[in-house]
């Protein structure tokens, strides 16, 4: 979560930054605030099909590997409590450990370089591989690697930030403008432009496409 108000569960903006954008000095809607600052960030993991908070604590993950020397991964914000682990013959117990630079590298490499993310796991030892199970029995759909990390981005990138506070700034507005109508002129209403359409196009650079 950034900033130090716990009433934010991993946001990405602050109430403060939040009042700061809206000119706001009293603390009148500081609980309504809060929340819409939330369902902001929530809304923006949804456009991105990711999510840029990072894990408190490190918590596994089991993947079936389609190469046996690529691994392509949820986000994974840096090697601090990273443990990957390999079932070498199908039994659902991950009974080996790899070793981080020695078995296995983290890509991309300029990841911490530009604060994003790693996304996949690459095997550049000659003696451990990742176990493609045969379509055999029930053993071929066994995951065979179990990853255990912080998930998540290293840090909330600006542009995030940003459409966060714009996004929480347009549903707060929402509440004094019935049907997006903030008021008249002389030439009719005036309207809110379409709820999250600049949003969607602020974090469009950082959609996840699925993997098949």
């Amino acid at each position: 979560t950034k900033g130090l108000i716990m009433a934010i569960t991993n946001g990405y903006a602050t109430l403060a930054q939040a009042k700061t954008f809206l000119s706001i000095i009293d603390s009148v809607d500081d609980t309504l605030l809060e929340s819409l600052i939330e369902s902001a960030s929530r809304s923006i993991d949804r456009i991105a099909n990711r999510r840029f908070y990072i894990d408190a604590a490190a918590s596994a993950r089991k993947y079936r590997a389609s190469s046996p020397v690529f691994l392509f991964t949820d986000d994974i914000s840096g090697t601090t409590g990273l443990i990957v682990k390999i079932d070498e013959d199908g039994d659902g117990i991950f009974e080996t450990t790899l070793t981080l630079d020695s078995d296995y590298v983290m890509d991309p490499l300029t990841a911490p370089s530009l604060n994003r993310p790693f996304t996949q796991i690459t095997i550049v030892s000659n003696i451990n591989t990742f176990p493609i199970f045969p379509g055999l029995f029930s053993n071929g759909l066994r995951p065979g690697i179990e990853v255990t990390a912080k998930w998540g981005w290293p840090a909330v990138p600006d542009d995030i930030e940003t459409a966060c506070l714009i996004l929480t700034a347009d549903l707060y507005k929402r509440k004094d403008s019935p049907g997006g109508v903030l008021g008249l002129g002389d030439l009719g209403a005036i309207r809110m432009s379409p709820l999250g359409r600049d949003i969607t196009a602020m974090v469009r650079a950082y959609k996840r496409e699925t993997l098949a």
